[in-house]
């Protein structure tokens, strides 16, 4: 592991006792935890949504201060900012994707994965069924728009590919995240990058009828869409709280495919802002990937690590030599009942 500075944990300070008498009281059980909880901090991805809604919950349950931890979830300014805070040190823990971590990792970006929060792609090509699009060789002499991110055209080139077309014929367009209104004004043929889990709910809301090709069904590899990620050094100097934040959050995902009303009310009690209905559709949609066949939530699977980074090494993603076994670690998450709690 390399040597980084990192951020020393602050402890939070209280006053709660003002009349003199009271000092001479022991503090409550909820004081101490209190004081003594353990801050950190936690850059999310993206805005609150529906893929962080067992860490709302794990919070809103007060699990994480029963655990000594004082978490902050917040959403950076810059999300594509977020490997680079927490290899920094200035964030604690950070949620991001797998191929970004290899990303940062081919340029030095000391993080680490330490668990898969959703176990398989969620990017998509997605068109309206009107345009007649039904494999990836159909995109041939289309306009397919995207975000922009190089490792997005690798996957459409390798979806080409496997179904015996070329990259070359089609018009890759960046179009940033206007995803939606470009494929609606008819901009483009069909856009890549978007979540089965969101755009795909905001299509339907709109009344269109659309069709979707899951990247992995096409070509690219398996791999996790989400992962949770930390610091080189945070791993060598505080594994236990590592663990220990993993452990919460293993039983807020458990339990938020268990009780999804719950876990939908503490997200948008948190956040009223958010779409109600939305957020409900992408819960439901979600909880059949946070935990499919692994063992016990947030499992990683170092074959698929391999056989991922294999691919991006193919599409010169990232360097020959890159050891893709030092981009995730598995020893720290708590082996846990992979089974939802049950219904009260």
């Amino acid at each position: 592991m390399k040597n980084l500075h990192h951020r020393s944990l602050s402890r939070r300070t209280f006053t709660g006792l003002a009349a003199s008498a009271a000092l001479s009281l022991l503090p409550s059980a909820s004081l101490v935890r209190a004081q003594d909880a353990t801050e950190l901090s936690l850059a999310l991805d993206w805005y609150p949504n529906a893929n962080h809604a067992g860490l709302f919950l794990a919070q809103q349950r007060g699990w994480f201060a029963d655990a000594g931890l004082a978490v902050d979830p917040y959403t950076p300014s810059d999300p594509t900012t977020v490997l680079q805070t927490v290899g920094a040190g200035r964030d604690d823990f950070g949620i991001s994707y797998q191929t970004d971590v290899l990303l940062a990792r081919a340029q030095g970006v000391p993080v680490v994965s330490v668990a898969a929060l959703v176990q398989h792609p969620l990017v998509t090509v997605m068109s309206l069924t009107e345009a007649g699009i039904a494999s990836p060789a159909d995109l041939t002499g289309k306009t397919v728009g995207y975000p922009g991110i190089p490792s997005q055209a690798a996957f459409l080139e390798t979806m080409m590919e496997g179904d015996g077309a070329s990259i070359a014929d089609v018009s890759l367009v960046n179009i940033g995240f206007n995803l939606l209104p470009a494929l609606i004004s008819g901009q483009v043929d069909a856009v890549l990058g978007g979540f089965w889990s969101h755009e795909t709910i905001l299509a339907e809301r709109e009344g269109l009828a659309i069709d979707v090709m899951r990247v992995e069904k096409w070509g690219v590899p398996d791999y996790y869409e989400l992962v949770l990620v930390c610091s080189e050094q945070t791993i060598v100097d505080r594994p236990e709280t590592v663990s220990t934040l993993l452990s919460v959050l293993q039983r807020g995902y458990l339990e938020a495919i268990a009780n999804p009303e719950e876990v939908l009310a503490a997200l948008t009690g948190a956040y009223p802002e958010l779409d109600q209905e939305v957020e409900r559709e992408g819960i439901a949609l979600l909880s059949t990937v946070w935990l499919d066949d692994p063992p016990i939530f947030g499992h990683q699977d170092p074959a698929r690590w391999e056989s991922f980074g294999a691919w991006m090494k193919s599409r010169r993603l990232i360097p020959e030599d890159l050891d893709i076994a030092f981009a995730f670690e598995t020893d720290l998450l708590p082996a846990t009942l992979a089974t939802p709690v049950s219904k009260r």
